[in-house]
């Protein structure tokens, strides 16, 4: 929205470092025409059913993450969600949230281990999405949320038989899904997205 609104259309993200604790994407752009569309902003707002306190406001609260489309010769590597999330059961792509200093890769990369224990090579990014709703984080606050996330695609050279290093967290399992099944598995609505887009794009060598 904000190239958007100096006149021009994100085609292509180019890059994502850190800059003084700072996220700094690098993008490619054209200019917009008046036949332009605009981009879609996705804001789930307040759950109808969420209970407040009386004079209860959300804290705001922004969480920049990163995830990557994983292949190897033994499939797509996908990331079960546990009770600890919104969406138990679920699969989504192997990633999270960044830690103090983490550049987007380093904090996918570690993910991607603590998560299944495979070593990946990031190849490129491939997009960049936001998220935002008001809801109760896993602690019980009250959030205004952002959730930024920083897509990339890896391969894995040498894949294992995928093991949850980090117990006890969101992630419940992991598995490597033969390309040719992974539409089988209940993916969340944004990670199939990306792989109907992706995944086919990214070659082993």
């Amino acid at each position: 929205m904000l190239l958007w609104h100096h006149g021009f259309l994100l085609t292509r993200p180019l890059s994502a470092r850190l800059d003084d604790d700072q996220i700094v994407l690098t993008t490619q752009v054209r200019k917009r025409t008046k036949g332009s569309r605009a981009p879609r902003v996705k804001s789930r707002g307040l759950d109808p059913a969420l209970q407040l306190a009386p004079g209860e406001r959300p804290v705001p609260h922004q969480r920049i993450a990163a995830y990557a489309i994983v292949r190897s010769r033994r499939g797509v590597l996908g990331t079960q969600c546990s009770d600890r999330t919104a969406i138990p059961g679920l699969w989504q792509l192997p990633g999270g949230g960044l830690e103090a200093g983490e550049t987007p890769s380093e904090g996918v990369v570690r993910e991607i281990t603590e998560e299944s224990s495979q070593q990946v090579r990031i190849r490129r990014l491939i997009d960049v999405q936001s998220d935002h709703w008001v809801g109760r984080s896993p602690t019980g606050v009250l959030e205004d949320f952002q959730a930024l996330r920083i897509i990339y695609t890896a391969v894995c050279p040498d894949p294992t038989d995928p093991e949850v290093l980090d117990v006890g967290g969101t992630t419940m399992a992991a598995s490597w899904v033969p390309v040719r099944r992974w539409r089988a598995l209940p993916w969340t609505s944004g990670a199939r997205s990306l792989l109907d887009r992706h995944l086919d794009q990214i070659r082993l060598r």
